[in-house]
């Protein structure tokens, strides 16, 4: 059986960056749809506003749901809640509440490193949405343990925010024996960002994780090499993963 692998397709990327990042809610779609083709299982897309920015407003986030159902409904979609997207917890409230349920992502994630984290899980559950839930360093482990969904998260998602990739790949596996610990039982998902990234993949395919690639995550190939788009990515995932 092969391993869960999420292609995170924009995050706050832009075109500067790549050509090839997805913004536009067509974009998104297509570049959704080529990673699926490619052998992700699911897609992670940030919606975007007209001048770039990142945002989870109801009218930018059914765009963005629309646009990709429409290209093919079984792709399985979620999005951020994260705060960088607006004012804070009181505006990610309001804007979560009114994202219409005929055009919500399949899952929303939440990252336990942020205020009223538990309350915007139970908020995205509450709206027939699947959770999942993140944690950025051991600091963040707590909260998440506190939160009354914590059993109710499709998978726990591990995301070291330093550079060293040793340190990485160790907090990594250290915050995983800490929620197996507690008795968690759902699937982790290790990924970095930029040169811990394709290490953060080894090192869940090793540990029998999920991962995570894609442009919100990383520019480059393993080799060094640009990305030319984010199905490139999930190949090169996929062959690393076949190869062990």
């Amino acid at each position: 059986m092969s391993t869960l692998i999420k292609a995170a397709i924009n995050g706050g990327r832009g075109y500067a960056e790549n050509p090839a990042v997805p913004i536009t809610p067509s974009e998104i779609a297509k570049a959704a749809f080529e990673a699926v083709r490619a052998g992700a299982d699911v897609v992670h897309a940030h919606a975007r506003t007209s001048d770039g920015g990142q945002t989870i407003h109801p009218d930018d986030i059914a765009a963005l749901v629309r646009a990709v159902k429409a290209v093919d409904p079984n792709i399985v979609l979620g999005t951020t809640t994260g705060l960088w997207t607006c004012s804070g917890h009181a505006e990610r409230m309001t804007l979560l509440e009114a994202w219409p349920a005929d055009a919500q992502p399949d899952f929303a994630s939440v990252a336990f490193c942020e205020e009223g984290a538990a309350e915007a899980a139970q908020l995205v559950l509450a709206k027939g949405m699947v959770l999942e839930s993140a944690v950025w360093a051991p600091a963040d482990v707590p909260a998440l343990l506190a939160s009354p969904t914590l059993h109710q998260n499709v998978r726990i998602l591990i995301e070291p925010e330093i550079e060293d990739v040793d340190k990485a790949v160790t907090m990594a596996r250290e915050i995983a024996a800490q929620v197996r610990a507690a008795g968690v039982k759902a699937p982790i998902l290790y990924h970095g960002y930029e040169v811990t990234a394709w290490p953060l993949v080894r090192a869940a395919f090793e540990d029998g994780c999920e991962t995570r690639v894609g442009y919100e995550d990383m520019l480059l190939l393993e080799d060094g090499t640009p990305a030319l788009d984010n199905a490139a990515m999930v190949r090169l995932a996929r062959e690393i993963e076949l190869a062990r």
